[in-house]
């Protein structure tokens, strides 16, 4: 006789988030071999070091089935999501082309305001404050940010000053570093 608590054994599938809501602490994964929704808790993404997942976001994720549906067990990969048509980053006069961005560099989110479209970060040994706009953050495949929370980040000189142009979770540096 099979114990109702009992799991399946783990396997590794690629997917598209479908929602995540870190209000909630939990989103879904759409499987590309199709099937049921796979759930997304928050502490599995947060194991991952993101706080958040955008919409659309590609995802490779370990899934087990449990009695409850098909769970996310561990987070391996993130893609962010195909640009929308229509928003460019090119009106904030961000560069497209990283090599013309500074070098990766800790900070933390002074505040951010996703209803706003945008926030600041404070980059660690830096004065001026970095604007985050909520497109970066869609195409750096995160959709939310949380005050203190720790992240990584490239920023250039725009129209508004310092802005990111890319932000990443805040061990990026170390597991993106050559060895």
């Amino acid at each position: 006789m099979i114990d109702e608590n009992e799991t399946q054994a783990v396997s590794v599938l690629q997917g598209q988030v479908k929602w995540f809501d870190p209000t909630k602490g939990f989103g879904f994964v759409v499987a590309e071999e199709g099937g049921p929704d796979i759930l997304l808790h928050a502490n599995v993404l947060r194991n991952f070091g993101q706080s958040s997942v955008a919409d659309g976001a590609g995802i490779e994720i370990s899934v087990q089935e449990t009695t409850r549906g098909m769970q996310a067990v561990e987070v391996l990969a993130i893609d962010p999501p195909d640009p929308i048509e229509g928003e460019g980053l090119e009106d904030l006069g961000l560069p497209l082309d990283l090599s013309e961005a500074g070098p990766m560099e800790p900070a933390r989110v002074k505040w951010f305001d996703k209803a706003k479209g945008f926030g600041f970060a404070n980059v660690f040994g830096r004065p001026e404050d970095v604007f985050i706009h909520v497109e970066v953050l869609r195409r750096s495949g995160l959709a939310d940010l949380q005050p203190g929370e720790a992240i990584c980040l490239r920023a250039s000189d725009g129209k508004r000053g310092c802005m990111a142009v890319l932000v990443t979770a805040w061990d990026a540096v170390i597991t993106d570093a050559p060895e």
